[in-house]
């Protein structure tokens, strides 16, 4: 088998590069170049997307040939001709999906429809997912087979295409990948590596003249239609083994074009984008604005595949350790990966977590704010609005607060040490906040609160602030802004209500609007709580 295995490596790599150079220079001639481009694409230049029908020609003509070898002249190969052809015919029609969108661009979901259509025929001949072996024990999958196969082809198949987007890229990636299953299939599985190793052939051929600068792209027609191959001869390896390797191997090597994938899906759905929209938040794109070349972002992600090929081999030492530890190695790089590479989505993530796990003290705080409400909403002087105001604030993350009862805007103001006392005696309003001595030395952020009742008599002002840090505010704002601020107004026109009562009744003379304010200080109100 070995000699079999050099000759379709050698006739695919030969046939590959001149159809690669022929397609490239009678595309070129003939003005068979895209009409315009997409603010997504980083080429200034018209360049042939049909490099595909130079991989696909390839890969048929030398498959073809070792069928009718084996048929007619009687070459003992040792293969199961109907399995190649079967696998063939669904890659053609993955092929064509992807030429015509290369000619005329095809709705997303036709080209899913297609694919799923070429995965389905592939079930059909027995290539499918039936049953996982995991950690946990073993799952047979019964009517969940047809939709996880199909999944599982529409992953791979589209996840080459996705990383499509620097020259040699795609192929690149897909070259290691390659590699990396016929070495693991050449001692299990001839029929798998002898497809692997033409597969290969047809894509070093190629990457001749698609590496930078590149001078043909794959199109849809070859991204896809690599992705569909490999993600079939993952199907035919499963066959042999229905370990966890089966299942954990594929998934490893190809693990830059399952990774990519995942994070667009990610990506987009954070941000209402359409998940099958193009965008520039793809890795190779991250590494291009972190200042690297085409090339050098190129090479970057070829060891990152190479990194995901060697890796998937550990997996083929028995016993679980090994794939914990592939597993772990595996995690730890994508994080850091994902940190180096700013993705803003995932800080999200990672912020929503982090507050996940600080949900018991927002609770706790919010509830003092909620409970603060339901007091306000019995308060009968200001004295009692200030102590209900004070205990709630004392259990949340706000460094304090002025509570002003007239209509001049709060100046923001810069907390001293002695936090306890009124502003002054003739500046009317509240204060408290935390004695802290650093406090007066840091800046702070405020938040403040209109007062306005319902007939828009503006009733004062209520202001939090809180010093800068790298703790998080562990309380909802949203709070402060409706329940609090809508109790709060409702008790200072209640309270207001009252004293213009009192007030009136005590000098029966004296107009409501020439009154002065009935508010007191601070230190006023300690004397009278004396």
């Amino acid at each position: 088998m070995t000699l079999i295995y050099l000759e379709c490596f050698v006739a695919a790599l030969l046939l590959s590069f001149v159809l690669t150079r022929t397609i490239r220079n009678l595309a070129v001639n003939r003005r068979w170049l895209p009409a315009q481009f997409s603010k997504h694409h980083i080429h200034n230049t018209p360049v042939p997307r049909l490099g595909g029908v130079a991989i696909y020609a390839s890969f048929a003509s030398v498959t073809g040939v070792l069928i009718f070898a084996a048929k007619f002249l009687h070459v003992d190969t040792g293969l199961p001709l109907r399995t190649i052809s079967h696998i063939l015919l669904a890659g053609t029609i993955v092929f064509l999906v992807g030429l015509w969108d290369d000619i005329r661009p095809v709705h997303p979901y036709i080209k899913i429809a297609v694919q799923s259509l070429a995965a389905t025929l592939l079930y059909f001949q027995d290539f499918r997912i039936v049953q996982l072996k995991l950690f946990f024990g073993d799952y047979d999958l019964g009517m969940f087979a047809l939709p996880l196969t199909i999944l599982w082809m529409l992953l791979i198949t589209n996840a080459f295409n996705l990383i499509d987007g620097l020259d040699g890229l795609a192929g690149g990636s897909a070259l290691f990948s390659t590699i990396t299953v016929f070495v693991i299939a050449i001692n299990s599985n001839s029929l798998v590596a002898i497809l692997t190793v033409t597969l290969a052939g047809t894509i070093l051929g190629f990457l001749r003249f698609n590496f930078n600068p590149a001078t043909i792209f794959l199109g849809d027609c070859g991204s896809l239609f690599i992705g569909f191959m490999l993600g079939a001869f993952a199907l035919v390896g499963a066959q042999k083994t229905s370990t966890i390797v089966a299942v954990a191997i594929p998934v490893v090597s190809f693990g830059l074009p399952i990774l990519e994938t995942a994070l667009s899906i990610i990506r987009r759905f954070l941000n209402g984008q359409p998940l099958f929209g193009a965008d520039r938040g793809h890795i190779h794109h991250k590494l291009l604005e972190r200042g690297f070349s085409q090339r050098q972002a190129v090479i970057i992600l070829y060891g990152v595949s190479a990194g995901c090929g060697l890796l998937s081999m550990f997996l083929l030492t028995p016993g679980g350790s090994s794939t914990g530890i592939v597993l772990f190695v595996l995690g730890v790089g994508v994080w850091v990966g994902v940190q180096h590479l700013g993705y803003h989505e995932f800080f999200e993530l990672g912020r929503i977590a982090q507050r996940t796990l600080m949900q018991k003290q927002i609770i706790i705080n919010n509830l003092a704010i909620r409970k603060a409400a339901d007091h306000l909403a019995k308060a009968q002087s200001q004295e009692e609005v200030y102590e209900v105001l004070a205990e709630a604030f004392a259990k949340n993350d706000f460094d304090g607060f002025l509570l002003s009862l007239y209509d001049e805007p709060v100046e923001a103001v810069k907390p001293s040490l002695d936090m306890g006392q009124s502003v002054e005696d003739n500046e009317q309003w509240y204060r408290w906040g935390r004695s802290v001595e650093e406090l007066s030395q840091l800046p702070v952020w405020t938040l403040t609160l209109d007062l306005m009742a319902k007939d828009q008599q503006q009733l004062g002002y209520f202001l939090v602030y809180r010093s800068y840090n790298d703790s998080h505010c562990k309380v909802d704002v949203n709070l402060l802004i409706s329940v609090l601020q809508t109790a709060l107004v409702e008790a200072v026109s209640r309270i207001m209500k009252i004293e213009e009562e009192v007030y009136v009744g005590r000098m029966p003379g004296l107009s409501i609007e020439t009154r002065e304010p009935a508010l007191v200080g601070l230190d006023e109100l300690r004397l009278k709580r004396a």
